[in-house]
């Protein structure tokens, strides 16, 4: 589903960055792991750890998959396979967007686009620090909701104060911890983060105009999902 991720899942989330978490059968053959080691929504023939962020991924006819950032591994992990976290390197997997929603099917053919969108940092607390500097004046945003934002888990609220405190003052206090009393006009819910379309048709008409080819659509490299 456009916006918000894979139907029936209870973590879709319309302003995640984490919407689809995608695994390469590369890593769970390289490391021998049980079937759903990983905990991924989709498994693909495709190896994840090389996808950059901002770029697009189209599967089959209709979806398109904005890559967001690649996927830490969480202690969960270590209950299905212990030793996973250390053997993985970096390779959980890829997470994602849905900028074009309908049906997945076994066997569709993968597309990998360009990288037309802005991409998001690996690192959660250069992800922290730019979704606060993006926060305009007089508006103020919860610690629960800044995390949802930039893709952690609300555990990691415990760490904002330190990483907030590397900004200026009057930028670190439009995050604010608990549940703060804010008026509705105060309220920022971050929904431009994820307002690409604009963004997507403003390239179109450049490349139109006779600007770089930065558009959307994919490039006729495919692979099969076996």
């Amino acid at each position: 589903m456009a916006d918000q991720g894979l139907l029936g899942d209870r973590h879709a989330q319309r302003l995640s960055p984490r919407q689809v978490l995608l695994a390469g059968t590369d890593v769970y053959r390289d490391l021998q792991m049980p079937s759903l080691t990983l905990r991924e929504n989709l498994l693909i023939d495709w190896p994840t750890a090389g996808l950059p962020s901002g770029s697009l991924l189209k599967i089959g006819p209709e979806v398109v998959l904005w890559i967001t950032f690649q996927c830490e591994p969480c202690a969960r992990l270590e209950q299905r396979k212990p030793g996973v976290v250390k053997a993985l390197k970096g390779r959980r997997g890829a997470l994602a967007r849905v900028l074009q929603g309908g049906v997945l099917r076994v066997g569709d053919a993968i597309c990998q686009g360009p990288a037309p969108i802005p991409p998001m940092s690996n690192d959660w607390k250069d992800r922290i620090a730019h979704i606060v500097r993006r926060i305009p004046a007089g508006k103020r945003i919860g610690y629960r909701q800044l995390a949802e934002l930039a893709g952690v888990a609300k555990g990691y609220c415990r760490a904002f104060p330190r990483v907030l405190g590397q900004l200026c003052p009057d930028v670190a206090e439009r995050a604010q911890a608990g549940s703060v009393a804010m008026h509705a006009e105060q309220r920022w819910e971050g929904t431009e983060l994820f307002d690409v379309h604009a963004y997507l048709a403003a390239q179109a008409t450049h490349h139109a105009t006779g600007g770089q080819p930065v558009t959307w659509a994919v490039s006729k490299l495919a692979e099969k999902i076996r």
